[in-house]
C-alpha cells in the first residue's frame, strides 16, 4: 500500500476515527498506537514531505537530515525510547551506534570527549577536572541528573492521569520533578560548583535544547544529559526510515498519511471537536482531532480565540516563549567519508571563554559577534549504509543560533525567491560557519562541492514553526509550571501530541505521542510499551 497521497491529486474519503493535524513523530507515534487498536487514522500533513523533522531533502547526489543529528537509548536492548521504536515499527527500525564519542566539547583550542557508559563519563570527566573538589561535584552533579530524570517519571504520568486522580495526588506527583524543573541550569551548578569551566563543559550540549545555563530548566538539561549517557546512535539508511517503517502500521489499519493538505481551522460544535476545515474550505469530519503541529501554531492559528483561551494554551503562549531558530548549512563532498575523514562524533564548538550566556547574549545583540555555538554533524559517517546510495559522496551539517527577527524584513517573500538582499545575508553566515569546520575539520577546506544554508524563514516554510523555532515552546522553568502542556485539552475529543506535550527533540515527540495515546485510550501504553 502507497504510504502518502497528496491532497492534490487524491480523495482522502470519510469515516476516519481519528484525523492527526501534522506528521511529525508525535503524530505518528500516536497514530501508530491508535492503528494498533484497529482505528483508521487521517494524518495531514501540510508540507510535501511526511515526518516533520525527521524528514529528508535531496540536492543533486546528497541527501541531508534537517532534525535527526543522533538519538540517545536507543542502542540500549531495553531501554524505553528502544522499546518504543521496536512497538511502533514492528522492530524493523536499524541504529547504528556512534561509538565510544558521541559529542566532542571545544573551547578554543581545548577539547572535552563525552564518552559512552554513565561510569565512563564520569571518569573520563575527572581526568579533565582532577581536583578533589571538582570530583565532589561531579559526584554530586550526577547524583542530581538521575534524581530529576527519576522524578520526571510521575510527572509525565500526572499528564494522562484521571482528572479525579490529578486533582488529589496531582501535586504529589510533581512536586519532587519540580524541585529541579523550577531551577535553571545555572542555579543549580552554581550551588554545587564555582568553577566557570566546568560548568560550561558539563552544559555544552544546550544546543540540543536550546538554551544557555541561566535560561534553561535543570529538569530539561539532565533528561538530555541523562538521554545519552549510553551514547548516541542514527538511523540506518538516514532519518527519512523513521517514517518508512511508522507508516505501515498506520496505513494497514485503513489510515492514510496526505501531504500537500494544510488544515486551516479545527471545528469546534457545543465544545466538542468534530472536525476539521481544510484551507480549501472542505469539512472532514472524525470524532477525535488530534493536533500536532504545536501549541503556538494550535493556539493562534488552529483554533478560534474563545476556545484557546478556554483551553489555556493561548495562556500557555503568552506566559512561555517559543525556542531558539537557528541556520544550519548543509554541506556536500566528492569522496567517501572514510577518503575524507570525518568522524561520526559531533562538535560543539564554543569561544575561548567560559561562559555560554555572555556569548549568546552577545551575539544575539550582534550577528557580527563570534558565533556562541556551532554544532558540526556527519551523516554520511553516521550511516554505515550510505555508500550503498550515495557512493563517493559525503555530507556535513553546521547549525548554530539564528534569531528569526534578523530574518524577518523578507518574511513575506517566497522560498528560494527572497531576493539578492536575503542572498547576500546568507552567504556571509555560510562563509562564517565554513570557516568554523575548518577550523575543525582543516583538510576539507576547498573541497566543498555543494552549500546550501536554510534560515528560520525556510523552517517557517517547511515546518509550519511561526517564528522558525525548532524545539516547540522554551524549555525554561516556566514551560514546566504550564498544567496546560497535557495530551487532554478542555474541548471533547481534541487532543495533543508532540514534544509541547513532553520534551524537546525526537524523543520527546515520541514520548509526547505515547502520553497522547494513552489518554485518548485510557490505558497505561508504556507498560505495554515495555512489555511488548
Amino acid at each position: 500500500m502507497k504510504q502518502t497521497v497528496s491532497y492534490k491529486q487524491a480523495d482522502v474519503g470519510e469515516g476516519y476515527d481519528a484525523i492527526l493535524i501534522g506528521s511529525g513523530p508525535g503524530s505518528l507515534v500516536t497514530a501508530a498506537a491508535l492503528a494498533k487498536r484497529g482505528k483508521r487514522c487521517l494524518i495531514l500533513e501540510r508540507h510535501y514531505a511526511p515526518g516533520g523533522y525527521t524528514h529528508i531533502f535531496k540536492r543533486r547526489n546528497y541527501e541531508w537530515d534537517v532534525g535527526v543529528h543522533y538519538i540517545g537509548e536507543v542502542n540500549r536492548e531495553n531501554s524505553m525510547l528502544s522499546r518504543l521504536f521496536r512497538y511502533v515499527s514492528d522492530g524493523s527500525l536499524e541504529w547504528a551506534d556512534m561509538g565510544d564519542v558521541y559529542d566532542r566539547i571545544r573551547f578554543g583550542d581545548e577539547i572535552f570527549d563525552f564518552v559512552k557508559g554513565r561510569r565512563a563519563w564520569l571518569d573520563k570527566m575527572k581526568t579533565y577536572f582532577p581536583s578533589a573538589e571538582d570530583c565532589r561535584a561531579l559526584d554530586q552533579y550526577m547524583e542530581a541528573v538521575l534524581d530529576a530524570t527519576r522524578q520526571a517519571r510521575t510527572f509525565f504520568a500526572e499528564k494522562v492521569a484521571p482528572a479525579l486522580v490529578a486533582s488529589v495526588a496531582g501535586g504529589f506527583m510533581r512536586r519532587r520533578f519540580m524541585k529541579y524543573a523550577g531551577r535553571s541550569t545555572l542555579d543549580v551548578l552554581s550551588s554545587i560548583t564555582q568553577n566557570p569551566k566546568l560548568i560550561a563543559v558539563l552544559t555544552g550540549q544546550y544546543g540540543d535544547y536550546g538554551l544557555p545555563p541561566s535560561r534553561s530548566s535543570f529538569a530539561m538539561h539532565a533528561m538530555l544529559v541523562r538521554h545519552y549517557f549510553n551514547g548516541g546512535a542514527y538511523p540506518i539508511g538516514g532519518s527519512g526510515r523513521i517514517f518508512e517503517v511508522i507508516a505501515p502500521i498506520i496505513t494497514q489499519a485503513g489510515g492514510l498519511v496526505v501531504t500537500n493538505a494544510e488544515v486551516a481551522q479545527v471545528v469546534v460544535r457545543s465544545g466538542r471537536a468534530v472536525g476539521v476545515e481544510m484551507a480549501d474550505g472542505r469539512v472532514i469530519e472524525a470524532p477525535l482531532i488530534i493536533s500536532g503541529a504545536g501549541v503556538p501554531t494550535t493556539a493562534h492559528k488552529l483554533l478560534g480565540p474563545e476556545d484557546a483561551r478556554r483551553t489555556g494554551l493561548l495562556e500557555c503562549t503568552e506566559k512561555v516563549d517559543r525556542s531558539a531558530a537557528h541556520l544550519s548549512l548543509y554541506l556536500g563532498f566528492k569522496g567517501t567519508s572514510e577518503e575524507l575523514k570525518l568522524p561520526r562524533a559531533n562538535w560543539w564548538y564554543y569561544p575561548a571563554e567560559y561562559d555560554h550566556d555572555a556569548t549568546v547574549e552577545r551575539y544575539l545583540n550582534d550577528h557580527e559577534a563570534p558565533f556562541p555555538v556551532v554544532y558540526a554533524s556527519f551523516p554520511s559517517a553516521k550511516d554505515p549504509s550510505w555508500e550503498e546510495r550515495f557512493p563517493g559522496r559525503s555530507t556535513v551539517e553546521l547549525v548554530t543560533l539564528a534569531p528569526y527577527e534578523w530574518f524577518q524584513s523578507w518574511e513575506g517573500t517566497r522560498w528560494g525567491k527572497r531576493g539578492d538582499d536575503y542572498s547576500a545575508f546568507k552567504a556571509r553566515f555560510s562563509e562564517r560557519l565554513l570557516s568554523k569546520l575548518y577550523e575543525l575539520e582543516p583538510h576539507l577546506e576547498g573541497a566543498v562541492d555543494h552549500a546550501e544554508l536554510s534560515t528560520p524563514l525556510s523552517t517557517r516554510h517547511f515546518c509550519n514553526y511561526e517564528k522558525g523555532e525548532i524545539y516547540g515552546l522554551e524549555h525554561d522553568p516556566r514551560r514546566f509550571h504550564q498544567r496546560s502542556l497535557r495530551p487532554r485539552t478542555q474541548i471533547k475529543g481534541f487532543y495533543l501530541t508532540g514534544q509541547d506535550v513532553a520534551t524537546a527533540g525526537i524523543g520527546g515527540a515520541m514520548i509526547g505521542g505515547v502520553l497522547c495515546a494513552s489518554a485518548i485510550l485510557k490505558t497505561n501504553l508504556i507498560k505495554e510499551v515495555m512489555v511488548a
